[in-house]
């Protein structure tokens, strides 16, 4: 797991939302990034239910959000058309992004773990927290 004051890891990812650059955000908004195990399992989809129903508490900050797991994108974009997900979720398919943001497997090694980056204009992680942290806690960790 990265740690706070690290330099994250760019990326580029096909997301429900088309092409995801993390180039294109770094320096221009906090980014959070949600890596959750599963599509539509009961607690990955009310964590990210909770990111739905908590976007005013983003949009304060400018923040973009991101759903990160290794599902295919017709799996993403059910799930998201299921729950009305207004933000991407990204297609790690090749498990690259985990790696890099060192992300931990769980269950026999076939899901990997549940953890909450907030990276801060700076391009650092500002934010680490793995499990699924209360809305406050992420955005309170975007104030300047």
């Amino acid at each position: 797991m990265l740690e706070v004051g690290q330099p994250a890891p760019l990326f580029t990812a096909d997301s429900t939302m088309g092409t995801i650059r993390l180039s294109d955000y770094i320096g221009k908004q906090p980014i959070v990034l949600i890596f959750y195990p599963m599509d539509d399992t009961p607690g990955c989809t009310a964590q990210l239910c909770a990111v739905r129903d908590s976007k005013a508490l983003y949009a304060r900050h400018d923040a973009v959000v991101f759903g990160v797991n290794q599902g295919g994108l017709e799996s993403h974009k059910a799930f998201a058309a299921k729950h009305g997900y207004d933000f991407p979720i990204v297609s790690d398919a090749d498990q690259s992004i985990r790696k890099a943001y060192g992300v931990g497997k769980m269950l026999g090694l076939f899901l990997q773990q549940r953890i909450v980056y907030v990276i801060g204009r700076d391009g650092n992680i500002a934010f680490a927290r793995k499990g699924t942290p209360p809305t406050e806690d992420i955005v309170a960790a975007m104030k300047p």
